[in-house]
């Protein structure tokens, strides 16, 4: 039998931008491939899934959604695959500040499966 996996996020709004959730700054962003040193500063602790194992697959691209002019902070992440007759979202998430009623900023989630679309 097939596990079957199911993406479950929320999309707040789908723009190239994130939001405070407290003041309604808005800040623009971009999605950058996932480097080798970038996947090393990741912390266990701040995300749902096994990032290291999935970028061990050389199929996936695994992506990451930074503010622009501050690519030290990985809002969310997101692996990628192409089937050639489509894009297969295999994982997303939000890094840990940003999932929850006390989320910091809102649309992370929106920005990564605009860009994969």
């Amino acid at each position: 039998m097939i596990a079957k996996r199911q993406i479950n996020i929320e999309i707040d709004k789908l723009t190239k931008s994130i939001e405070n959730a407290i003041t309604g700054d808005s800040f623009r962003t971009e999605v950058l491939p996932l480097s080798p040193k970038d996947l090393k500063q990741l912390k266990k602790s701040e995300w749902l899934f096994n990032w290291a194992a999935e970028a061990k697959n050389k199929n996936k691209l695994i992506y990451k959604l930074i503010i622009v002019n501050n690519p030290g902070i990985v809002h969310g992440l997101l692996s990628l695959q192409d089937k050639n007759d489509h894009i297969f979202m295999h994982l997303i998430a939000s890094n840990k500040f940003n999932r929850g009623a006390k989320k910091v900023y809102l649309e992370v989630p929106g920005n990564l499966v605009a860009y994969a679309c």
